[in-house]
């Protein structure tokens, strides 16, 4: 047997042995459902959703998260507890001794006082912490380093490193990258998830892979209006993705899970582009197709949108518009439809860096019911955005939104 086989199939053994714990008696072939669960960040009431969907695992960031290792013990969920650590285009400079030393601290500090959660299921050391650089793989040999110091404080819970996809030239070098790292993490949105065995096949890496962000088109690979504004998928057809992504992850070999992306809401290009809840923690349609991937399928579906249209893209200062949705409820019952208007974003950042929400613009509404809107263009030229937010009588929602510019 080759060595490269026989040091993957013991990296695979070591690495998939807690996880399977979570699925006893499941044959060896399931053992990538074993790590299902999402990434997170919300509170307890949103943690709780996350186990009642059917999660076993939860995915976080950072050690101000230290509150879901209690939380999701009780919940009966495992954790993959994030080591946050300092990014190059946030200022941090692997040429400075103190800074480094500092870093290293607070992770032996952190990973000394935590190893012994039994909530804990593996260590997340960092999170695209290359973004930004020219050079990857500086950052990454301090990856690998912090990660050797984390087995080396506790050998009972594998590594896993989390970089962004990026081109096969910027990813090969991860083929030969960093042997402390036990699990490869990739953050991975729209259709290359499907490349992905193909991927890793011809770039030769051989470790298990965890999917540590799934999620539909990216803000940044989604097509655009003219004046730049990407345009967002609903709900409904985010779904979609999601069921089509984690059934075909199920049944990648290499694969040991997958963390849909992100059990909570946040701002990052909109309030809705990548939240699985709404900011009031409502369910979606995203999160029923979790619950059936997870092996508990809703009876009561979320709303789902059929289609969405607005009278055209750009209007004058003061112009009556029209948009309207398409949706139904799973059972005919009648549904309800927020239409709110807000100022494109901005305050745009890279690697899911907080940004500003933008404004709400209050226009002038003649008509609006679960159908249909019209109302009274802004004054003010520019990009502006029109969200739908269609409710049942359950509280479960689906969302939309159609840009348009005034000019």
């Amino acid at each position: 047997m080759p060595g490269t086989t026989l040091n993957f199939l013991r990296r695979l053994a070591r690495c998939l042995l807690l996880p399977l714990l979570l699925c006893a008696g499941a044959p060896a072939a399931a053992t990538a459902s074993a790590w299902q669960g999402a990434a997170f960040e919300g509170d307890r009431a949103a943690l709780e959703k996350l186990a009642q969907a059917g999660a076993k695992v939860v995915r976080v960031y950072r050690e101000s998260d230290v509150w879901v290792l209690d939380a999701a013990h009780q919940l009966g969920m495992k954790v993959v507890m994030g080591l946050w650590l300092g990014h190059p285009r946030h200022g941090f400079r692997l040429d400075d001794p103190a800074a480094v030393r500092k870093q290293e601290v607070a992770v032996r500090r952190f990973v000394t006082t935590y190893r012994t959660h039994p909530a804990l299921l593996a260590w997340g050391v960092g999170n695209e912490v290359e973004t930004g650089v020219a050079d990857p793989q500086p950052v990454w040999q301090e990856v690998n380093r912090l990660a050797a110091i984390v087995k080396s404080l506790d050998p009972d819970h594998p590594t896993l490193m989390v970089v962004a996809d990026n081109s096969d030239a910027w990813l090969a070098p991860l083929a030969r990258c960093c042997a402390a790292v036990d699990l490869l993490g990739l953050n991975l949105y729209g259709g290359s998830v499907f490349q992905l065995p193909e991927r890793l096949r011809r770039l030769g890496i051989t470790k298990p892979v965890v999917v540590t962000e799934l999620g539909p088109l990216g803000q940044w690979q989604a097509g655009r209006k003219p004046w730049g504004a990407p345009v967002e998928l609903t709900s409904s057809q985010k779904a979609d993705f999601f069921r089509e992504a984690l059934a075909f992850l199920a049944g990648q070999p290499q694969v040991a899970g997958a963390f849909p992306f992100l059990w909570g809401a946040k701002q990052e290009q909109t309030g809705t582009w990548h939240g699985l809840l709404l900011a009031d923690g409502s369910p979606t349609a995203m999160t029923d197709a979790l619950s059936a991937a997870w092996g508990r399928p809703v009876t009561q579906a979320a709303p789902r949108i059929r289609g969405i249209g607005i009278a055209a893209d750009q209007f004058s200062p003061g112009q009556t518009m029209s948009a309207g949705v398409d949706a139904a409820s799973f059972d005919g019952s009648p549904l309800t439809t927020l239409w709110e208007v807000r100022a494109e974003a901005t305050d745009l950042r890279a690697g899911g860096d907080l940004e500003t929400v933008p404004p709400r613009i209050d226009v002038a509404v003649q008509q609006a019911d679960a159908q249909s809107v019209r109302f009274t263009a802004p004054a003010a030229p520019g990009a502006y955005r029109l969200f739908i937010t269609v409710r049942d009588r359950l509280g479960k929602a689906a969302t939309a939104n159609l840009p348009f510019r005034v000019r």
